[in-house]
């Protein structure tokens, strides 16, 4: 038997990050709060809080915070119970957040929690019930999960009109790739070296900027830091302006993304899919 009241502790702990910041938000005292947390460690046999800094929640930690959160969001479907707000923890890559998803995600039916990953990784959050929807660049259905296909995200290779005549003054090629700085999102950022793949049909070792915002890395090509693959719908107007130039315009790339609920809240959050449904058609490509 699970002890919810030390489960609900975990979950303020690692929602809020200290002790002190949980014990106020439950009107107790950070020792109850300890002792709730040394009482679940015991009974659990692992530990599931690392105490940092900053504070984060272990493998094991994370699972139980996410049962948690699981059962109140299934408690509020239940007409006629009391139920807390529910927390719904959502993964989005940053360049939807940035273009299109962050209107349909206020139609969330609770509190929102944002994992921000890689549209190529975002699934494995759900695989390890750490969240209950994932926008992913997965298409096939992850074990236990409803799996709805949205579109394709367009994605055009950028740079500024004088990155370009700096480093590609022949045209795009293998050889002036290996040595024109390029973006990169972080290091699961895979688009940069996709698209070089496609176009020059080999791999190359790309010298690469971080810039870890998609506001920030579209601003990097534009101040031509780099070139990079940026969301057509957050360049439609530097392109049609001249201030952003297509490295080559045949040549554009589109990901997949597709949105995926366990099935075991898909109802709970049936108003988020149903928005996040309707706001794909009006962006992403068929």
């Amino acid at each position: 038997m699970l002890d919810y009241p030390a489960l609900l502790a975990l979950s303020e702990i690692l929602r809020r990050g200290s002790f002190e910041a949980a014990a106020h938000a439950l009107s107790v005292t950070p020792s109850a709060i300890s002792q709730r947390i040394r009482g679940l460690e015991e009974r659990s046999g692992t530990t599931l809080i690392n105490r940092g800094p900053p504070i984060t929640g272990t493998t094991a930690g994370l699972r139980l915070a996410a049962h948690l959160e699981q059962v109140r969001l299934l408690e509020s479907t239940l007409h006629g119970l009391p139920s807390e707000t529910p927390v719904i923890r959502v993964a989005v890559n940053a360049d939807s957040l940035a273009t299109w998803a962050m209107a349909p995600l206020a139609k969330v039916p609770g509190l929102l929690d944002l994992v921000i990953d890689d549209q190529d990784h975002a699934h494995d959050w759900l695989r390890s019930g750490q969240v209950s929807a994932a926008l992913t660049s997965e298409t096939r259905p992850i074990a236990g999960c409803d799996s709805l296909p949205l579109g394709r995200m367009r994605y055009r290779a950028t740079a500024s009109p004088d990155f370009m005549h700096r480093h590609f003054p022949r045209g795009v090629d293998a050889i002036s790739l290996k040595r024109a700085p390029a973006l990169s999102y972080n290091h699961k950022d895979g688009l940069q070296d996709r698209w070089v793949q496609a176009i020059c049909a080999q791999r190359i070792a790309l010298p690469l900027h971080r810039v870890p915002s998609s506001q920030a890395f579209a601003e990097a090509t534009r101040l031509g830091l780099g070139w990079g693959m940026n969301p057509e719908a957050m360049i439609l107007d530097d392109l049609a302006s001249g201030r952003l130039v297509d490295l080559s315009p045949d040549h554009p790339l589109d990901v997949p993304l597709t949105w995926q609920t366990a099935r075991i809240t898909a109802k709970a959050i049936a108003p988020l899919t149903e928005a996040m449904k309707k706001a794909a058609r009006t962006v992403l490509l068929s």
